[in-house]
């Protein structure tokens, strides 16, 4: 399976329109074009290399690999040591207007390496084998030769200098890189009934590269002993954003699973809005005002419409048609099927969103973002609507597949709709049911209190009449529902310690109690251990705060990546890889350890924001 590589081996590069996984041996094994949510064209992550892949590769099949980012891009450099030499491979997708592309330079830096290249494209997830044709080298040999691929809809041009044979329905090469040589390899991406895309300049296109992404990386906001980690993240996050409408892909990929063999495998090439204040606050607490309005303007037309008819995840334009369906063609990651294709969760009542919807609209408003009615009037009704349905089980933040609950994550959320929505008619001198509002509010708060405290415990629980915990009550103080030191915090959190940390890293809740629909088992959610250091800085206990953090930086691969989740036993990570939410909870939190107002503080509003508002320019 995609050369028996672990999660962590691969690494990201992409375009902020799509992107692409490569593999610390050289393979491209997940690639979908033209955007996040596109067939994938390389798709051996979840099957084999009958699937999909791009494979360059020193022909010793033992080299000594080394690999990193250039500065603060996506611009991946993957140095291959042999007895003979060493070649550098540099892969990146170039930031252009144009159809999407992929480069890939081998470089050679010492003697002579000996390389391969293997190209098996197939596209719509690995069940289309296209029609190849050869290119001959045009101008004199000036516009490299290559190989056309086309499939239905679909084409793809592979330019390159070496000379590429075909056998067995794969595209193969064999050449030599010397010391000061470079050979590149562009592919590109096109509409079959289209004329191909141009030649691109591969070293012209590295340079605009490297030069747009260190002059973006170049902006982020110190954050004391972890800037460089929040910068890294950053750049994640950016190269996680689908630039033409602002929204923020949860993770590039599909059905890496929670518990390697499982079948909690999901698709996430979508955008949540569980994620909505949380990406806001990272984004304008490192200074990317425009990423942040991108972000907000995003989220208020996606959640434009009826109230009622509020989703809670959403396609990379707002798309709401999101059907799940299964892959069978493809086994797995590691054997761990079904493969999934679009996500049920959009069809799921979540009464969270709402909170997260107006809690993201105040805080562009405390930040000064530019103002907008349409986004007033939506929250308002988003509001108005909230108040005859937060009585009603939901689904949880988590998106459970078994009987809806009373969640009490789901309830103080709601609550957050209705607090924030008095913040900002309040701080706005606006015209609203500000009395009825408040009344709603400490009605819920109330209910919240008497239903979902648990005196023998000790702590507030996840579920209305339950005994189960569910690390989503770490979020409770973080959103100013409590004080982080008021008695039955102190108690939640200690309860959470001991019965969901498991070696240092933090569950979600406990699958074993099989009241979510599916099989038991799944890894430590990163985002809720980065929630955990939160609380414990917020208590007091700043030293064992900074420790966890320490302890989740950590477990990161070679590049500064993180999924989903962490198998603590297995010592591997799982589930979407790379995960938005796991680097958003990263830079959120090293802001809360190394500023004396973060993130965290903001949200809760215990303190009125200072000195992180939109630079004038930004808000015109």
């Amino acid at each position: 399976m995609a050369g028996n590589l672990r999660i962590e081996d691969y690494a990201l590069i992409g375009d902020c329109v799509t992107a692409a996984l490569v593999g610390k041996n050289g393979s491209i094994d997940w690639l979908c074009l033209p955007r996040f949510d596109s067939g994938a064209c390389f798709a051996a992550l979840l099957g084999n290399p009958e699937h999909g892949r791009w494979l360059i590769a020193p022909a010793d099949p033992a080299p000594r690999v080394r690999r990193r980012y250039r500065g603060g891009s996506l611009i991946l450099e993957t140095e291959f040591e042999t007895s003979e030499g060493t070649a550098e491979l540099i892969d990146f997708m170039p930031r252009i207007d144009g159809p999407r592309s992929l480069i890939r330079l081998v470089r050679g830096t010492r003697g002579r390496v000996a390389m391969q290249v293997e190209f098996v494209l197939r596209f719509d997830y690995g069940s289309i084998v296209p029609w190849v044709e050869r290119l001959d080298p045009g101008e004199g040999g000036k516009v490299p030769g290559g190989i056309l691929a086309v499939g239905g809809p679909d084409m793809a041009v592979l330019r390159t200098p070496v000379r590429l044979v075909g056998e067995n329905l794969h595209t193969r090469g064999e050449f030599t890189v010397a010391e000061g040589q470079t050979i590149p390899f562009v592919l590109s991406y096109g509409l079959s009934h289209l004329p191909p895309p141009a030649p691109l300049d591969a070293e012209r296109a590295l340079r605009d590269t490297e030069a747009f992404w260190q002059e973006w990386s170049s902006r982020c906001t110190p954050a004391g002993p972890w800037s460089k980690d929040v910068c890294r993240s950053l750049v994640v996050l950016k190269g996680l954003t689908y630039a033409p409408t602002g929204g923020v892909v949860a993770a590039p990929t599909t059905s890496l699973p929670e518990q390697i063999g499982g079948v909690r495998n999901w698709d996430y090439r979508y955008c949540w809005l569980r994620d909505a204040t949380f990406t806001l606050l990272a984004l304008m607490h490192a200074g990317y005002y425009e990423e942040a309005k991108a972000w907000r303007d995003w989220l208020f037309r996606a959640a434009a419409g009826s109230p009622d008819q509020l989703q809670v995840v959403y396609g990379l334009a707002g798309e709401r048609r999101l059907d799940e369906w299964e892959l069978p063609s493809l086994p797995g990651y590691e054997g761990s099927a079904p493969v999934r294709i679009g996500n049920a969760a959009s069809g799921q009542l979540q009464l969270d969103i709402y909170g997260e919807v107006i809690d993201a609209l105040h805080h562009s408003y405390q930040h000064d973002l530019p103002q907008t009615r349409r986004g007033t009037a939506i929250g308002r009704a988003l509001v108005d609507h909230l108040a005859t349905i937060w009585r009603e089980p939901d689904e949880s933040i988590w998106e459970v597949r078994g009987a809806p609950q009373h969640f009490t994550y789901s309830k103080v959320m709601a609550w957050v709709a209705f607090d924030r929505a008095i913040r900002i008619f309040e701080e706005l001198g606006a015209r609203g049911p500000v009395a009825r509002w408040r009344r709603v509010a400490a009605e819920i708060h109330s209910d919240i209190c008497r239903k979902a405290f648990d005196p023998e415990l000790n702590s507030f629980v996840q579920a209305y009449g339950t005994k189960s915990l569910d690390a989503s009550l770490l979020l409770m103080p973080l959103v100013g529902f409590l004080p982080p030191t008021d008695p039955r915090m102190l108690g939640t959190v200690a309860a959470i310690e001991r019965e969901l940390v498991v070696d240092g890293f933090v569950l979600r809740y406990r699958t074993e109690a099989g009241k979510d629909g599916l099989p038991p088992g799944e890894g430590a959610f990163l985002a809720c251990s980065f929630w955990l250091a939160d609380n414990l800085a917020l208590q007091g206990r700043v030293g064992d705060a900074r420790a966890l953090f320490e302890r989740l930086l950590s477990v990161r691969n070679d590049v500064g990546l993180l999924a989903e989740q962490y198998d603590p036993h297995a010592h591997r990570q799982t589930g979407n890889f790379p995960q938005a939410f796991s680097h958003v909870a990263l830079v959120n939190t090293a802001f809360n350890l190394s500023r004396a107002q973060g993130p965290a503080e903001a949200r809760a509003g215990r303190r009125k924001p200072v000195g992180i508002h939109a630079p004038r320019e930004a808000s015109g």
